[in-house]
């Protein structure tokens, strides 16, 4: 009861769109202003981004824009895609501060927590890509050269190869975060989780195969992170959510023990036992009627 007081009082329809659409233009705002200072550094942007390539790039050689009008929209669409990124705590403030009303107080101390460990872990496998999985994968592509070629990469090209890898790499970070909250949901248990390892590590190789350029190296460079987040997520389920896994597995037993099935009469383990017992006296009725027969 203490629960349902702790919401807002409840707004029109119109008074809703009305805050929507503030707090959208908010965030468009800020997000343009962000875009516009980092336009202005733009090039040496960009060369930070390529820095992990250039610096495996044998000498004399350098990367080149074939587009016509690639040499400004390349560091352009970087600006933007970099004002998104930095932005993305103030977007996710204005959408909380849009939904946080219609939430009850232990909604919210979830929430928060939740929210602000996803960004951080979205920054970091964004870092974890470019610093050390970006030079890790040009020193293997350059080595394997053939002789007689000259890498000499397209700027846009690039671009997209490393924001494929830089969003494949920040959502795999958010597995801690999908883990914690199908076991804080009671969907699954840790121990459950954790049965099925043998599938989660052929998953995590086919996502990793689906997500990132087609190699083995950044397949490989991707899953096995994968499979490191998901055991540091059931490790912080597992001293976070003591009373909830409890709730959960004691569900669970109660559910095994019970059978429920839809169309026949038997809800419990004792019924059926009883009806399996029925059906072996009849058939020894019928045995011995047919040999007295």
């Amino acid at each position: 009861m203490e629960d349902q007081n702790d919401k807002a009082p409840e707004q029109g329809l119109m008074e809703h769109l009305t805050e929507l659409r503030d707090r959208l233009m908010w965030i468009v705002l800020v997000i343009l202003v962000a875009f516009l200072i980092l336009f202005a550094f733009s090039e040496n942007i960009f060369s930070f981004v390529a820095e992990p390539l250039l610096a495996q790039m044998p000498k004399g050689t350098s990367m080149i824009a074939t587009g016509v009008t690639s040499p400004f929209l390349v560091p352009l669409k970087l600006a933007l895609l970099l004002s998104v990124l930095l932005t993305i705590p103030h977007t996710l403030h204005q959408l909380w501060a849009f939904v946080a009303p219609g939430l009850y107080k232990h909604e919210k101390r979830l929430a928060v927590p939740l929210l602000t460990s996803s960004v951080l872990l979205f920054y970091c496998g964004i870092a974890f890509a470019h610093f050390i999985i970006l030079p890790i994968l040009f020193n293997f592509f350059l080595g394997v050269t053939p002789k007689g070629v000259e890498v000499m990469t397209d700027i846009g090209q690039y671009l997209d190869f490393v924001i494929a890898i830089f969003f494949a790499f920040g959502l795999a970070f958010e597995i801690p975060v999908a883990t914690f909250l199908l076991i804080a949901a009671g969907a699954t248990t840790p121990k459950r989780l954790a049965e099925k390892r043998p599938y989660i590590i052929v998953g995590a190789f086919v996502i990793g195969m689906l997500i990132t350029p087609p190699d083995v190296i950044s397949q490989t460079l991707l899953a096995l992170p994968m499979l490191f987040l998901f055991e540091a997520g059931l490790l912080m389920a597992r001293i976070f959510l003591k009373e909830r896994i409890a709730r959960t597995e004691a569900d669970a037993a109660e559910t095994d023990y019970e059978i429920v099935e839809e169309g026949t009469g038997f809800q419990s383990e004792a019924e059926v036992d009883k009806m399996f017992d029925e059906m072996e006296r009849r058939e020894a009725e019928n045995d011995r009627s047919r040999d007295k027969s």
